[in-house]
Protein backbone atom coordinates (compact mmCIF):
# COMPACT_ATOMS: atom_id res chain seq x y z
CA UNK A 1 0.00 0.00 0.00
CA UNK A 2 1.36 3.37 -1.03
CA UNK A 3 0.39 6.84 0.65
CA UNK A 4 -0.05 9.24 -1.40
CA UNK A 5 2.13 12.58 -0.19
CA UNK A 6 0.03 15.37 0.10
CA UNK A 7 0.38 19.04 -0.39
CA UNK A 8 -1.18 21.62 1.85
CA UNK A 9 -3.71 22.64 0.04
CA UNK A 10 -5.04 19.81 -0.52
CA UNK A 11 -6.48 20.33 3.49
CA UNK A 12 -6.83 24.18 2.73
CA UNK A 13 -8.99 25.63 0.78
CA UNK A 14 -7.74 28.39 -1.32
CA UNK A 15 -9.75 31.64 -1.22
CA UNK A 16 -9.60 34.01 -3.22
CA UNK A 17 -10.77 37.36 -2.93
CA UNK A 18 -12.99 38.96 -4.82
CA UNK A 19 -12.23 42.53 -5.96
CA UNK A 20 -15.46 44.58 -6.30
CA UNK A 21 -16.53 46.45 -9.58
CA UNK A 22 -13.99 49.98 -9.76
CA UNK A 23 -12.29 48.97 -7.11
CA UNK A 24 -8.77 49.58 -8.08
CA UNK A 25 -5.58 47.81 -6.11
CA UNK A 26 -3.82 50.97 -4.12
CA UNK A 27 -0.70 51.19 -4.93
CA UNK A 28 1.66 53.77 -2.74
CA UNK A 29 4.15 55.84 -4.89
CA UNK A 30 7.66 55.34 -4.53
CA UNK A 31 9.48 57.99 -3.25
CA UNK A 32 12.59 59.20 -5.11
CA UNK A 33 15.83 57.52 -3.53
CA UNK A 34 17.88 59.41 -1.39
CA UNK A 35 20.71 61.18 -3.09
CA UNK A 36 23.98 58.97 -2.72
CA UNK A 37 26.49 59.85 -0.62
CA UNK A 38 29.07 61.20 -3.51
CA UNK A 39 26.73 63.38 -4.77
CA UNK A 40 26.23 64.41 -1.38
CA UNK A 41 30.07 65.34 -1.17
CA UNK A 42 30.78 66.74 -4.49
CA UNK A 43 27.72 69.09 -3.70
CA UNK A 44 29.64 70.18 -0.58
CA UNK A 45 32.91 70.04 -2.09
CA UNK A 46 31.66 72.74 -4.69
CA UNK A 47 29.76 74.80 -1.94
CA UNK A 48 33.38 74.74 -0.50
CA UNK A 49 35.39 75.82 -3.56
CA UNK A 50 32.64 78.34 -3.76
CA UNK A 51 33.51 79.76 -1.00
CA UNK A 52 37.46 79.98 -0.80
CA UNK A 53 37.39 81.67 -4.29
CA UNK A 54 35.21 84.37 -2.13
CA UNK A 55 37.73 84.34 0.19
CA UNK A 56 40.86 84.38 -2.50
CA UNK A 57 39.01 87.51 -4.23
CA UNK A 58 38.87 89.47 -1.08
CA UNK A 59 42.69 88.60 0.01
CA UNK A 60 43.07 89.97 -3.72
CA UNK A 61 41.24 93.09 -2.83
CA UNK A 62 43.66 95.70 -1.85
CA UNK A 63 41.01 98.28 -1.00
CA UNK A 64 40.63 96.82 2.48
CA UNK A 65 44.41 97.19 3.35
CA UNK A 66 47.34 94.21 3.32
CA UNK A 67 46.44 90.80 4.15
CA UNK A 68 50.12 89.39 5.38
CA UNK A 69 50.69 88.71 8.20
CA UNK A 70 47.27 88.88 9.88
CA UNK A 71 44.37 86.10 9.59
CA UNK A 72 41.15 87.27 6.96
CA UNK A 73 38.94 88.09 10.24
CA UNK A 74 41.49 90.58 11.53
CA UNK A 75 41.70 91.92 8.08
CA UNK A 76 38.02 92.22 8.26
CA UNK A 77 37.30 93.98 10.84
CA UNK A 78 40.65 95.99 10.23
CA UNK A 79 38.88 97.66 7.39
CA UNK A 80 35.57 97.68 9.08
CA UNK A 81 37.64 99.93 11.82
CA UNK A 82 39.07 102.52 9.07
CA UNK A 83 35.52 102.76 7.33
CA UNK A 84 36.37 100.71 4.54
CA UNK A 85 33.21 99.21 4.40
CA UNK A 86 34.41 95.29 3.80
CA UNK A 87 31.49 92.76 2.61
CA UNK A 88 29.59 91.25 5.63
CA UNK A 89 29.04 88.21 3.92
CA UNK A 90 33.16 87.67 4.05
CA UNK A 91 33.00 88.32 8.12
CA UNK A 92 29.82 85.70 8.61
CA UNK A 93 31.46 82.88 6.02
CA UNK A 94 34.40 83.84 8.40
CA UNK A 95 32.88 83.53 12.02
CA UNK A 96 31.52 80.27 10.77
CA UNK A 97 34.35 78.32 9.77
CA UNK A 98 36.68 79.33 12.29
CA UNK A 99 38.19 76.21 13.15
CA UNK A 100 38.95 75.59 9.52
CA UNK A 101 42.87 77.09 8.77
CA UNK A 102 41.54 76.84 4.80
CA UNK A 103 39.22 79.46 5.80
CA UNK A 104 40.91 81.80 8.11
CA UNK A 105 44.78 82.16 7.24
CA UNK A 106 45.08 84.30 4.06
CA UNK A 107 46.50 83.39 0.73
CA UNK A 108 49.44 84.76 1.39
CA UNK A 109 49.88 82.20 4.38
CA UNK A 110 52.80 79.73 3.12
CA UNK A 111 55.24 83.01 2.40
CA UNK A 112 57.64 84.47 4.63
CA UNK A 113 57.43 87.90 5.51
Amino acid sequence: MTTKRGLITDSFKMLKKARKRGEKKETKPTPPPPPSPPQKEAEAEAVRQEELEKLRQFDLDWRFGPCTGISRLERWERAKLHGLNPPEEIRDLLLHTQADPEYSQSLWKEFPL
